[in-house]
């Protein structure tokens, strides 16, 4: 964690992740209607069978939520079907940590 996020009492990306993916109960189907702290109001609402919808609120989840938002909000078979459209837009450290943490990278994807 830097010095500048310390200071402003942001947590480490490491911190806000679940310890496992099957730490993650999200929904595999219905409407999600994110928090204010995670949304724009209007952007609040997911329909997590629309692949689209589903990618971008994983990216605000994963980026943006704390542990509990991300357990609650994020289901590991979406996570992991959706993996290679979401990790190109997230920043390379949340990215890696993702990958090491849940088994996402594509060295694991090609020893399935």
């Amino acid at each position: 964690m830097s010095f500048a996020d310390w200071l402003a009492g942001r947590t480490s990306h490491a911190d806000r992740l679940p310890v496992r993916i099957e730490d993650l109960r999200g929904p595999s189907r219905g409407v999600i209607v994110l928090p204010r702290h995670l949304a724009f109001p209007g952007a609040r609402e997911c329909d997590v069978t629309d692949d689209a919808s589903r990618r971008s609120m994983y990216g605000i989840v994963l980026t943006q939520g704390q542990r509990n938002d991300v357990a609650r909000y994020l289901n590991p078979h979406f996570l992991r079907q959706d993996w290679p459209f979401i990790a190109g837009v997230l920043e390379p450290r949340l990215r890696w940590i993702c990958e090491r943490r849940f088994a996402l990278g594509a060295k694991t994807r090609s020893r399935a």
